[in-house]
């Protein structure tokens, strides 16, 4: 990286303090041969700054330094290793899993690296962290488990194409899957809790999907019709179901009580309060405690402290239970927020894949 030129007035007073500079080391030499001369091994370099402007790299072998107007900072070029911690990612197919890489790299211009980035270990590991998580966002899980190699070797061009500006170049990405944190949407699993979700909509929405579930609740708006025609005939037909009166929540809490079991309590062994945001703008919260017995739910906080708080608007709850919308994907644009440890609340699938 070429310095800026110097006007003769610069030029003038940085050959006079260098000039003065010699002079106090010839004065005091060899006392001052123990502070001026540096050793610079082989697999170093020195990089000098002579009154704040940086100079050719030094080395290997003997530097010498003039006292008070030289600084110096060492460069090593040897190859260098770092990890990048396991982080929590989701898949194309919706799969949550925990990866990490592996990556090694090496200094080819100690110039570049001195005057380009302050921390080449940070800049390095957070570009390494980025292009992991942009490459992975775009495939399904059973590709990232059977072409790690192919994404390793896309992983080093891309992190390359930013560090070589730096005068750093990577030599080796090695991707880690640590583990699968919660399988892919299509997966065995995945319709099981579709067919779950649709069974609980048509529970309680029957009003609203008539093309799904067929005429069964046919009934019930007629008798509403005959309750209120002689008022006004036309206008409460839609206005007086009964069915949109019941509140989305509590038609689901009505839905998941049959299925309850100690085996569940077992194998959950947790407390949920799920606070649902009305239309209106209110806020109504509602439980499931699988800590004790077979399990119960209601209407309300439990009696204890939840394990995890589970939060989202009536229209997306609907919107779930009508597969409009997946759980993981409500999840990881916000729409569903989770409080408290995220691994119990990953348990809730087990609740959802015990409904039969």
């Amino acid at each position: 990286m070429p310095d800026a030129p110097q006007s003769w007035p610069s030029c003038l007073c940085h050959g006079l303090i260098s000039f003065l500079g010699f002079l106090l080391l010839l004065v005091t030499f060899p006392i001052s041969g123990w502070f001026a001369l540096k050793i610079v091994p082989t697999y170093e370099r020195m990089i000098v700054f002579r009154l704040g402007r940086i100079r050719t790299p030094k080395g290997p072998g003997m530097v010498l330094l003039l006292p008070f107007i030289d600084s110096f900072q060492r460069v090593d070029l040897r190859t260098r290793a770092f990890s990048v911690p396991p982080c929590k990612l989701a898949s194309k197919d919706g799969a949550v899993l925990s990866v990490g890489a592996d990556v090694q790299f090496r200094i080819w211009d100690p110039v570049l690296s001195v005057m380009t980035v302050k921390d080449l270990n940070t800049a390095t590991r957070m570009t390494a962290q980025n292009a992991m998580t942009k490459a992975l966002l775009k495939r399904p899980l059973r590709e990232i488990q059977m072409e790690k190699l192919k994404i390793s070797d896309q992983l080093l061009l891309e992190i390359n194409d930013v560090t070589r500006a730096w005068g750093l170049e990577v030599d080796r990405v090695e991707l880690a899957v640590e583990a699968v944190l919660q399988p892919p949407q299509d997966s065995p699993a995945g319709p099981n809790l579709d067919s779950t979700l649709q069974q609980l909509a048509l529970h309680f929405l029957g009003g609203s999907m008539n093309s799904v579930a067929g005429g069964a609740p046919s009934p019930g708006p007629a008798d509403t019709v005959e309750m209120v025609s002689e008022v006004e005939p036309p206008a409460p037909q839609v206005g007086a179901r009964p069915s949109p009166k019941k509140p989305l929540a509590e038609g689901l809490l009505t839905a998941l009580q049959p299925f309850l079991s100690e085996a569940l309590v077992n194998q959950v062994g947790a407390c949920y309060q799920f606070n649902v945001v009305l239309p209106s703008g209110t806020q109504s919260a509602y439980f499931l405690d699988l800590t004790t017995g077979q399990g119960r739910v209601g209407q309300g906080v439990p009696d204890g402290i939840p394990d995890v708080v589970v939060e989202m608007a009536e229209a997306d709850l609907r919107a779930l239970l009508c597969r409009e919308l997946r759980p993981l994907g409500a999840y990881m644009s916000g729409r569903l927020k989770v409080k408290g440890d995220l691994a119990v609340a990953m348990k809730l699938e087990a609740v959802l894949r015990a409904l039969k």
